[in-house]
């Protein structure tokens, strides 16, 4: 287990498929890429919902066979986009899951939770992912996680960055310092290297309580496409 520091700060890879949380270990000067409870560096971009819970991650994944409707993956090709823009009326051909036109063309995922019917956005189903991850972080570092970068592919537009910073519900009121923001980015091009070793360039977007600024960053880390 990684030692207690109130200060230290996560980074995540919010994947279409896969996401991924690292964390800067200061005592041997490296990344520490964090495993979830089934002993992978990589947990699934899935939800699910059943009669009697939700689902995130690895359980929602291993059910998806037995559930399909009400189980939902590929969130991210949905967030900052409208019902009616092609790529989403081209993937909901593909998708076993319902989506609808909500309010301002907005799309949203219609499935069956408890019994009733809900509707959810793909900013709320990103924020359940980063939650999870968020939980695996604070599980490997026995200490709540207040500060956080997450990354966004530099093909983002503005309304995609805008809805990512929407899926942030991790409390990230603490500023990042300098320091900090140079080993966390230090820290995801290592973990890039060990994990997918491509060469696409990447921004992310740090978190505090509103996007405080663009980090250049070369290489995604964890989010893999399949």
């Amino acid at each position: 287990m990684a030692k207690k520091d109130q200060g230290l700060a996560i980074g995540i890879d919010l994947g279409t498929t896969y996401s991924c949380v690292a964390v800067w270990c200061e005592r041997h000067c490296r990344v520490d890429i964090i495993h979830n409870d089934q002993g992978h560096n990589t947990t699934p971009s899935v939800v699910a919902f059943t009669y009697h819970e939700r689902l995130i991650g690895n359980a929602a994944k291993n059910q998806a066979a037995t559930n399909p409707q009400n189980t939902v993956f590929d969130a991210k090709r949905l967030i900052g986009r409208k019902y009616s823009d092609p790529v989403v009326q081209k993937d909901m051909m593909l998708w076993p899951f319902k989506v609808v036109a909500g309010v301002n063309d907005k799309p949203m995922i219609t499935l069956n939770y408890k019994g009733k019917e809900k509707q959810f956005c793909a900013e709320e189903i990103s924020s359940m992912v980063l939650v999870k991850m968020k939980e695996i972080a604070e599980g490997y570092l026995e200490t709540r996680v207040k500060n956080a970068v997450v990354t966004v592919p530099a093909y983002f537009n503005d309304s995609q960055r805008k809805s990512t910073i929407d899926a942030g519900t991790i409390n990230l009121s603490s500023k990042l310092c300098s320091e900090d923001r140079k080993k966390i980015s230090s820290a995801i091009n290592k973990a890039t290297e060990l994990l997918d070793g491509g060469q696409q360039e990447e921004e992310i977007d740090v978190f505090e309580d509103h996007l405080e600024e663009l980090i250049n960053l070369f290489e995604r880390f964890g989010g893999k496409s399949g």
